[in-house]
């Protein structure tokens, strides 16, 4: 659930600007699929309840964009931090946290025998939150990705959200793509609280398991749009 705010000393009086932005919040849902839609509800989860980190992208975003500048693809390669939190966000919440597979003849596994013709499910979540690879696994660190060399893509088996090899998921780069940019386009046009003086603290993380892994309880955000602000405040300026 995303509720709309424009701010005590900020009211918009013009039908038009509040019906543009609600229109870009409710389409948000039909340009993203399950997966990325998770990815994107999950981190901004997170950086609401962690407030340090959530200022720390913020000023990340203003020193990287102009003012009233469109976020665009080409500045993913300037935000190290906004790509660190997309990491540590698919750490913690893979998209799927199972992978299946099937073994393609009898083998031995670790003292393990596993019969041609079995189901396999790799659980992606658990290596994640694994205390021999990673420190503070369930917290949410994004600075352990600054400088290194991990990335998602298949290459390092502490990371596979999307799987590796030759069965890794065929929509991978688009995915990353959308998720950096969307990420980023909404905490650059929104500033961001909680509804009702909730607490970070208070927050409710609870996880709910199935095909893609889920809030158990939707995100509830109110979003305080920083551009339109700017746009009214020129029109009433101009008038």
């Amino acid at each position: 659930m995303v509720r709309i705010s424009f701010g005590v000393n900020h009211a918009c009086d013009c039908p038009a600007i509040k019906t543009q932005v609600l229109d870009k919040i409710a389409t948000l849902d039909h340009n993203l699929d399950d997966t990325t839609l998770s990815t994107v509800e999950w981190a901004m989860a997170e950086l609401l309840c962690n407030p340090e980190k959530l200022e720390k992208v913020r000023q990340e975003l203003q020193l990287a964009l102009h003012k009233g500048e469109q976020f665009e693809e080409s500045h993913i390669s300037k935000l190290p931090f906004l790509k660190a939190i997309v990491k540590e966000t698919l750490r913690l919440h893979p998209p799927a946290p199972f992978l299946p597979h099937k073994s393609e003849k009898d083998v031995e596994l670790c003292g393990f025998f596993i019969p041609k013709n079995s189901q396999i499910l790799i659980n992606v979540w658990a290596m994640g939150r694994d205390s021999s690879v990673w420190e503070n696994p369930n917290q949410f660190m994004p600075e352990m990705f600054l400088g290194s060399e991990i990335d998602f893509k298949g290459h390092d088996f502490e990371l596979i959200p999307f799987g590796a090899g030759r069965r890794i998921c065929p929509e991978l780069p688009l995915a990353n793509r959308t998720v950096h940019v969307t990420l980023a386009s909404i905490l650059h046009c929104y500033d961001w609280k909680l509804p009702n003086g909730l607490k970070p603290e208070d927050m409710d993380m609870s996880e709910k398991f199935g095909i893609t892994l889920q809030k158990a309880f939707p995100l509830q955000a109110i979003p305080i749009k920083k551009l339109v602000i700017v746009l009214i405040a020129g029109m009433k300026a101009a008038l």
